[in-house]
């Protein structure tokens, strides 16, 4: 079953765009376009970026740094897990295997 559509109206540097979405992802729309609203109005107030273009690349290039050092820390931690999680099993298993060496 198809799931029904929005049309959503964000404004962005007081400039606003329809854009459509499915109906349930509209408040994550609307969040997204938020943040990058208040991305370039930052970069504007900065006033080393002119034109809206240059503003939404740069807006763009550091939300996109901003992703790929939020993924690599979630691989570092999901690496620390894997690693707690060994360790633990580990421990674990020796424990159990001292525990039926008593037993005999």
């Amino acid at each position: 079953m198809n799931e029904p559509y929005a049309q959503v109206s964000v404004r962005i540097l007081d400039k606003e765009y329809q854009v459509a979405c499915p109906a349930s992802e509209r408040t994550d729309l609307l969040d997204s376009a938020e943040v990058l609203n208040e991305k370039m109005r930052e970069i504007q107030n900065s006033g080393r970026v002119v034109g809206l273009d240059r503003i939404a690349v740069m807006a763009a290039l550091n939300m996109a740094n901003d992703l790929l050092q939020a993924q690599a820390r979630d691989r570092e931690l999901d690496g620390d897990v894997s690693q707690r999680l060994k360790d633990i099993s580990d421990r674990v298993d020796s424990a159990l295997g001292s525990a039926q060496q008593l037993d005999l």
